[in-house]
């Protein structure tokens, strides 16, 4: 029997470095990938039917974003052309964590890049945002990242915003920049947006309603707590950690700048 053509595709893309010329190590040495593992999979569980969605991984040359060079973006643009050639012009949603989240969200004038999903993004101050024009984006971020800023976060939406995408941030308390505590928070309201952004299935009535705000609306309007998007009952944990859900909140420490570190993990 003859495969159906693929209706669409999510791309997923993994964290990295700030520098770094030497490529990804294979296999189970590249712990960012490895990382990524089950969010590909509740993806392509999320978006199984009967017309195929592709659901594929970005490989990167390098593994560091490397200043000027954006080698993650490349490698991003090199994916999406390949797959427009072999798949035509069908929706996209970039799935990317840290470094991977600041490629898909650089990629996103991409003519097939219908969606962006930030997973603890990392988002200097000076990023481009007018390529996101016409795009949703939702970022997620945990309100204790010590390695990215979730203060970040929330001025690049307000930022995308004023440059007509529709945005949202959701922070998720007591999580950390690797998504290991409250793993299944960060799977869940992945599986929940991505079929959502594809249009096979309804976005969080939160998420839709930040989507809705106009340009110059305040930063805490574009931003939603795990509790008020996620349906299986999280209220109850987060009822005491509320002065975690607002990113202006955090303790600890203060926050960090995204690009601190040099050659830190992204």
């Amino acid at each position: 029997m003859r495969q159906r053509p693929p209706s669409a595709a999510v791309l997923v893309l993994h964290g990295g470095y700030e520098t770094g010329m030497a490529p990804p190590p294979p296999g189970i040495m590249n712990l960012p990938a490895l990382r990524m593992l089950p969010f590909l999979r509740v993806v392509s569980r999320a978006v199984a039917g009967d017309v195929p969605v592709l659901v594929r991984r970005v490989r990167y040359t390098h593994r560091g974003w490397n200043g000027t060079r954006q080698d993650p973006l490349h490698d991003t643009v090199r994916a999406l052309d390949r797959l427009r050639s072999e798949a035509g012009d069908i929706p996209v949603v970039l799935l990317g964590h840290s470094m991977g989240a600041r490629a898909a969200l650089h990629a996103a004038g991409h003519p097939l890049v219908g969606a962006v999903v930030g997973l603890a993004p990392w988002c200097p101050p000076g990023d481009p945002v007018t390529q996101l024009a016409g795009r949703d984006v939702v970022l997620l971020h945990s309100t204790r990242d010590r390695v990215t800023s979730p203060l970040a976060s929330q001025s690049f939406t307000v930022r995308a915003r004023r440059a007509d995408a529709r945005t949202c941030l959701v922070t998720i308390p007591g999580s950390d920049h690797a998504m290991l505590r409250r793993a299944s928070a960060w799977h869940h309201l992945t599986r929940t947006l991505v079929p959502g952004l594809l249009g096979l299935a309804p976005v969080p009535d939160r998420v839709d309603a930040a989507f809705g705000l106009p340009p110059g609306a305040p930063a805490s309007d574009g931003t939603v707590s795990l509790a008020e998007v996620d349906t299986r009952g999280e209220r109850g944990r987060d009822a005491g950690a509320r002065a975690d859900e607002d990113p202006g909140r955090r303790t600890g420490g203060g926050t960090r700048g995204c690009g601190a570190g040099r050659g830190g993990r992204r």
